[in-house]
């Protein structure tokens, strides 16, 4: 019987590029951030480490921002320009709110001042690894949604389809903060409010959906809407509603026609005032939310019987 091997190449938490002139720094760096995992390597001079990044991007840059040939913020900027998506920590000794603050905005994660302690670092760097993760498979998710909600996605040879499917292109491209979607159970009435949400300047916002007939009466508001702590028996702690969570982009009421009327006039007066106030609340919450509903009945004609 032939010998079995088996190799087992060991995982790395990360990749690592530090840019630093302080090579002391570097090296103590280098030292226990390798025995935290890390796959790491330092350079001293910014071009140095445009180089490295423009062959193979790391997983974080650990950055100065006092540097020999070029400044930590014109490194920013660099690969701002380049479309570069790195989370940054910036290390400096020379720490003012307004280099952190420029930093911030040119898309740095943190800001550690020197002398740092170790663990706080280690910290840093894994925070803003695992926001990263998050944002990678948030893009990929909605790349993904998007593919599959697009209107390329619809086949039809029937005129009155081909016409609907124009409408919500039109209506997914405009800034019209409500769309109402009529038809009959089983017609598709959702798939075509998710195409418009994801073929829409929304769609890297989230979408949040909610089945009218699935809530109770006495927790729709506080579904919708949130509520403060102690607004009601079981209200423990504050909780935001659907409209807050979904700001900026869209909420999906299905089967609108199904809400109660005292709920109807709170939500015409959101609508309206694009403000809301959670139960039991004394502040309003300005919103910035398209709402698209559905519904199977013929609401203007009930609302005229």
């Amino acid at each position: 019987m032939r010998n079995l091997q088996i190799r087992v190449n060991r995982m790395t938490k990360g990749k690592v590029l530090i840019v630093d002139d302080d090579k002391l720094i570097c090296w103590s760096l280098e030292q226990v951030l390798n025995k935290e995992g890390y796959d790491v390597t330092f350079v001293h001079l910014a071009n140095d480490a445009l180089s490295e990044i423009f062959k193979e991007p790391p997983d974080i840059l650990l950055l100065d921002l006092l540097l020999p040939d070029l400044s930590g913020v014109e490194v920013l900027k660099r690969l701002k320009k380049k479309d570069y998506h790195i989370p940054v920590l910036v290390i400096s000794a020379m720490a003012t709110v307004d280099s952190a603050v420029q930093a911030m905005k040119l898309g740095a994660y943190d800001y550690i001042s020197k002398p740092f302690n170790m663990d706080a670092v280690k910290l840093a760097i894994q925070k803003a690894l695992e926001v990263d993760h998050l944002r990678s498979e948030v893009d990929y998710h909605r790349t993904r949604e998007s593919r599959i909600y697009g209107f390329n996605n619809f086949v039809s040879g029937h005129s009155s389809i081909r016409e609907l499917l124009r409408m919500a292109r039109r209506v997914a491209s405009s800034e019209a903060p409500t769309i109402l979607i009529q038809g009959e159970s089983g017609t598709g009435k959702d798939l075509l409010a998710r195409v418009i949400h994801y073929q829409s300047k929304r769609a890297n916002s989230p979408l949040v959906e909610l089945n009218c007939t699935a809530v109770p009466e006495t927790l729709l508001e506080s579904e919708l809407f949130g509520h403060e702590q102690g607004a009601f028996t079981d209200a423990k702690k504050m909780k935001r509603g659907l409209f807050e969570i979904a700001n900026k982009g869209t909420i999906l009421l299905e089967e609108i026609g199904e809400i109660p009327q005292p709920i109807q006039v709170k939500l015409l007066k959101v609508l309206e005032d694009r403000r809301l106030r959670r139960v039991g609340g004394l502040k309003n919450i300005a919103i910035d939310v398209r709402v698209i509903a559905t519904t199977n009945r013929d609401l203007i004609a009930e609302t005229k019987a």
